[in-house]
Formats: structure tokens, sequence, C-alpha cells
């Protein structure tokens, strides 16, 4: 594993925080990784599929013969590598005879895998086959829509599962507001089957209607190709409850030299000055003098008193 180290520069500091959870996560990063074996065809899938996804993604050419998603014991690797590249979304492709270009998706959470899909991947086109003008081809880091047509993807759990990976794999950045002129791309996914999804890739051509709101068509660009679903496995319920905390609201803000404690409660710091109590300047009027010479005075006088008493009784 990883050897754990304390940053010691301030850009070591600042990777270690880009890195640690935070209330609002940014987009998430794809790693894509070759079998032991793979074929030309699922070789060009991982490289478009890298493409589309390379503002954000991450890709090992080299043949990993110790990854194996679905069994155990072969999943140390792949959540070694999603450590050191801090990537939370993966595809892995592999070939075999049981299982031709068989690609598998998966999710990442604590750096541990989360769940994973399994399809194998049919009547693929890449991009080089689509003839469209360039002016068409969509922006790198832009953001896509999405459309799934058929019934499949709210009724049967293979498709729903697909359907919410997919969505994480292509999505990006989770944003709250959007300009509908930079959107130039879609995704739409077409339920074939109960276990057979056609997935392809179009560009978006904005044209007049005659309202303020244009008319828009969809141009295929590729890559395109039907995803056929083999195996999945779910996260089980504790680790999807986990998955799915989030914060009541926004954190607090810091308030300065303002703690809390268990037994005293609420405790704050007030910065005092230095008084200077011992320079003052004493005014003659101060009432506590007036007091003094007022009780010196009276005691005088009864001391005058009693000499004349005296006096007077000789």
């Amino acid at each position: 594993m990883l050897k754990i180290k304390t940053p010691k520069t301030q850009r070591a500091k600042r990777e270690v925080e880009k890195r640690a959870p935070k209330l609002v996560e940014s987009g998430k990063k794809t790693l894509i990784l070759h079998g032991t074996k793979t074929s030309d065809v699922l070789n060009t899938v991982l490289t478009q599929i890298y493409h589309l996804k390379r503002d954000n993604a991450v890709k090992y050419t080299k043949k990993n013969e110790n990854i194996r998603p679905f069994e155990s014991g072969g999943e140390t690797s792949l959540e070694f590598f999603s450590l050191k590249t801090d990537c939370s979304l993966f595809v892995f492709g592999s070939h075999s005879k049981k299982r031709p270009n068989n690609l598998v998706l998966g999710r990442m959470f604590d750096h541990h895998i989360y769940d994973l899909v399994e399809v194998g991947v049919d009547n693929f086109r890449p991009m080089e086959s689509f003839e469209y003008d360039k002016k068409l081809t969509p922006r790198i880091g832009s953001k896509p829509f999405f459309a799934f047509v058929g019934e499949g993807f709210e009724s049967i759990e293979e498709l729903k599962h697909l359907k919410e990976v997919l969505l994480d794999l292509f999505r990006g950045e989770v944003v709250e507001n959007l300009n509908l002129a930079g959107i130039d791309h879609v995704f739409v996914c077409t339920a074939l089957s109960s276990s057979t999804v056609f997935f392809t890739h179009c560009a978006l051509r904005l044209k007049r209607s005659g309202t303020a709101i244009p008319r828009m068509e969809l141009v295929e660009v590729g890559p395109s190709m039907d995803l056929v679903v083999r195996r999945q496995r779910l996260p089980n319920d504790s680790l999807k409850k986990e998955a799915k905390k989030t914060t009541n609201g926004q954190p607090k803000k810091k308030i300065k030299n303002v703690s809390s404690d268990v037994l005293q409660g609420k405790i704050g710091k007030i910065y005092i000055p230095d008084q200077k109590v011992g320079g003052i300047a004493l005014s003659n009027d101060v009432k506590g003098l007036k007091r003094e010479r007022r009780e010196a005075r009276k005691t005088k006088v009864g001391e005058n008193e009693a000499k004349k008493r005296k006096t007077a009784s000789k």
C-alpha cells in the first residue's frame, strides 16, 4: 500500500486538501485500465471513452494481471490505483473466449469498490466512421444531455443500475445553473431488451423555430455500441447508507475568539488594553479626599474642645 507521508511544502498541503472530503464534491475522475488480454475493438473503445472524458480521466496502457473485479482478492490492485490517482470511477477492459469484449464499469467509495456492472460490447462503431460537419464537434469539458429511452430503465433492476453508473461516468461536475448555448452534445441510451442497451453519442444542432427556444436536431458523431449486461454487484445496505450521508446545511462560519465547552458552554475572549491606572493624575475634587479632610477637621475640633474643657476644670 501507499506510504503515508506528512506534507512538508505548501504545494503538497494544497494537494492533500484537494483530496480531502468536501461538502460539495468536485467532478469525479475516471481510471481506465487494461486487463491481461484485450482485443482491438476493446482497445478502441477504451481510447474513445478516454477521449470523451479527457478533461477528467487517467488512462493506463499496461496490462494488469492481478485485477479481477468480481473475484475475492482481485480488487486490491484496483483499489491501490484508485487511491494513487484519486479516481472514484473506473473502466476496466478484458477479453476472453467466455466473455469477449468485456467492459467492467464501477464506482468507488473511500477508495474501495462500491458497485460493479459488467457489459459486453457489440456492434461497435468508432468516431471515425461517422461523417458530419466538423464545426459540430463537441468541446472538451462541456456539459452533456442524457436521454434514456425505454421503460426498462424504470422497471428492470439491471438497467436501472446501468443507468446510474452511466450518469456518474459521463455527467462530470454537478452544477446548479447552465447556459443552454454551451450544451453541444447528448448521450442517448435506448433499451432494446431487458439486457441490451444501445449507446450512442450525438451532437446538438440548433435551428430557428420562430420562437425564443430554438429547434434542436441530433447529429450522430460516435462512438456507438450495444451494451449487453452480463453481471452486476450492488452495494450492501450499510455501505449504501454510509455513502448517501449528507450534511443538514452549510458549515457554520468560524467566529473569532469564541469557543464552546461541555461544562461552561459558550466561551468568548475579549481584548481589553492596559488601563495604566497607576499613571493617572488625581484631582483635588475627589470625593474620597473631601471626606478625609472633613473627618480630620472633626477630629481636630474635638481635640480643641477637650483641651478647653480641661483648662476650665482647672
